[in-house]
Formats: structure tokens, sequence, C-alpha cells
């Protein structure tokens, strides 16, 4: 397992000042399982890979794999990267062009101290070229494979020093949209199959969510949220996360009635009174925001039933655009516009009245940074 407990990492800019680019970051990642650190530029990730990594020297903090301690400013250990048996897979594959596919990923294992036979060194590089599909490619030049088979090369290279912890930066964002949608089912497929612990950094919300266990979403230097992928994007706790992971409607509120057992609490908004998910225990009078989904404003042209959570008003339909296997609606409903997402055999005319649903466990109410709490 991997623990990462407290992380201070600050560096001093061009013109003299420090920037603190990770904040007292922590996590825990275990056995086999993905997690992935994902934020805009800027936000501290890859700072945070590298500190692990042992390419940046945080100031204070703990990081520990597998019970060994690699970094601890309290117990001043720092182990040098070499010497940490971790696979890194960067932005930039740092293909060497000289040599060909088979010696790219014997390299590594022919230049470490304890070097392993030829025969074992034959058989570990076969193993992993034909774990990611390139094993009839093993005699090809490394400058003649296209942007994909470039890309699962330099994760064959890590792979092949079979490493405690796998660490990749970034390693789809060279590749066109098609091909790197493909190799998030290929990356998934090799870390299950290896069974690797890996922590991943993208600032694509896509690819966090389809190949992470869990998520870390990291906002100046810190982490603002860690969950399940369907935890970030279905219950985010706080604006940040839920506009960035995915496209979301914002609806600005007061809470009128605070959270019931179920959860749910009464907030008046432009669009008015909503039955919402409440994440925190919100005080009556709380300013809050209410996210909505687009996929979850359900549109219909007939009346629609109410169940007994449902917030369901009418509308007029503003634009709406075709995108193929879905069409993006904006409704006004009172004096806001809701962004729907649905499915293109609804053919509502702009300008026309439209009915629309949303169930309150999909609209989930944000505390704005000075809301008062409810007594615990």
């Amino acid at each position: 397992m991997l623990s990462v407990k407290s992380l201070n990492t600050e560096y001093a800019a061009a013109n003299g000042q420090v920037v603190k680019a990770a904040q007292d970051v922590s996590f825990e990642v275990p056995d086999g399982e993905l997690f992935t650190l994902l934020g805009p530029s800027g936000c501290g990730k890859t700072t945070t890979l590298r500190s692990i990594a042992g390419l940046e020297r945080p100031k204070s903090g703990a990081i520990e794999v597998s019970g060994q301690v690699v970094y601890s400013s309290e117990q001043r250990v720092f182990v040098a990267p070499n010497r940490r048996n971790f696979g890194m897979v960067f932005q930039s594959y740092a293909i060497w062009p000289h040599m060909n596919v088979f010696k790219n990923v014997a390299f590594p294992l022919e230049v470490r101290k304890a070097r392993p036979s030829r025969k074992e060194i034959e058989q570990r590089v076969m193993r992993v070229l034909a774990a990611v599909q390139l094993a009839e490619l093993a005699d090809r030049d490394a400058t003649k494979l296209s942007g994909g088979q470039q890309q699962r090369l330099a994760l064959a290279r890590a792979l092949v020093m079979e490493p405690r912890l796998l660490l990749l930066d970034e390693p789809l964002s060279n590749l066109d949209a098609k091909l790197r949608e493909a190799m998030r089912f290929e990356l998934k497929r090799m870390q299950r199959d290896f069974g690797l612990t890996t922590v991943y950094v993208t600032h694509d919300q896509s690819e966090a969510l389809a190949l992470s266990h869990e998520i870390g979403v990291m906002n100046d230097g810190r982490i603002v949220q860690i969950g399940s992928p369907r935890d970030i994007y279905e219950r985010p706790r706080n604006k940040f996360v839920a506009d960035f992971v995915g496209s979301t409607n914002f609806i600005d509120g007061t809470v009128i009635s605070a959270a019931a057992g179920n959860g749910r609490c009464r907030v008046a908004t432009p669009v008015g009174e909503l039955t919402v998910q409440c994440v925190d225990n919100l005080a009556k009078g709380s300013p809050i925001v209410v996210s909505v989904r687009p996929e979850d404003v359900e549109l219909s042209e007939a009346e629609l039933a109410r169940g007994d959570d449902d917030n369901v008003c009418r509308g007029i339909v503003e634009a709406k655009v075709f995108l193929g296997d879905y069409l993006d609606f904006q409704v006004k409903v009172g004096e806001s516009v809701l962004l729907a997402r649905v499915h293109p055999s609804l053919r509502t005319p702009t300008g026309d009245p439209i009915n629309v649903r949303m169930r309150a466990e999909k609209c989930v109410a944000i505390a704005e940074v000075a809301a008062p709490r409810a007594a615990a």
C-alpha cells in the first residue's frame, strides 16, 4: 500500500517568490488499485507525483510504500529515486530512437546493478511485450511505431522492472481523441492483469472516471475531495469539484427547512422551491448552490408524474443543439436557464413549453464558504 501523509512541496519561482505546489496532501492507495490525481494545470498534481517518485524533495511529510518509508521529514529519510523500484511513464514517452522495441524494454534490466541473466531478460521482455500487444514488433525500430504503440512501449519499459508502484503522468495526452479512448481500456486491462498499485495524474475528467478506483481532486495545491468516480461525479462536496468534473447546472438557493432523516432538505431558488440532497448538515437560512447534471434534467412534452421527492416544473425551450447521440436543450425555468441532455427523439421546437423533472437525489446542495452549519 502507498501512504502519503501531510506532504508539502514548494519551490522558488523566477521572481524569487515561494510557490507552495503541494500543501498538506494526504491519501492512501491499497495494493493493486489505481488512484488518480485529477485537477487543472498548475494545481500541484505532477509535483505530488514527482515527490512520490523522488524526483522532488518535499519540505515536509511522509511517503511509505509496502511498509518502507521512502521519505520522512521527521525521520530525515530520503530514498534516492533509483532505489525506490517505482516505474514511471511521463507525458513524453522518452523512447530511445536508436534502439528497436526489444532493446528499449530490455535496457533498464541491462543497466541495473543486479543484472538478470540474458535468458531471464529475454523472458521478461517478451512477457511484457506480449502483455502490451507488441511481441510481434520486437525487432521494429522504435521510431517506426505509431503514437499508441509508443505509449504501450513506454509502459512495457516501466513494467519490465516489476515495480512495486507505477506512476503515470498524463500518459495519454499526446494521443488523438479516438486512440486515447481505446488506450483507456488497454491501461485498465494491464493495471488489472498485473495487479499494479498505480498513481495516475491527469486533467482529463473522462480518463479519471473511466480508469480509477478512487480519485483525489486537486486545486491550488490541495486535495479538495477524495472518493470513488461515482461519488466524485454524483456527490461533489464543493462547487469546484462539481464544476470541474463534467458539466453541471448551478442554481443559487437558501435552505428553508433543514435536512430530514433521509438527507433531504427544502431550498428556495429562482426556479421555485426544490427538494434536494444535502451532503452536509445545513442549517435553515444557509446560502447554497444546487448542482444538477444536464442528464438529470428530464424533459417531456407530456405531463410528468410527481414522486414524493421529485421536483417538477414547467419551462420554455430557448435553444437546442443536435450532437448526434444526444441533444442539448436550454430551457428557461423561472429566472434561470437550465441545460438538459436528452435523447435525440425529443423534438420540441424552440419557444414551446416543456415539462421538467429533477429528482431530489440528483440535486446536490453545496454549502457556500460562509454557510452556517446546523449543530451536530
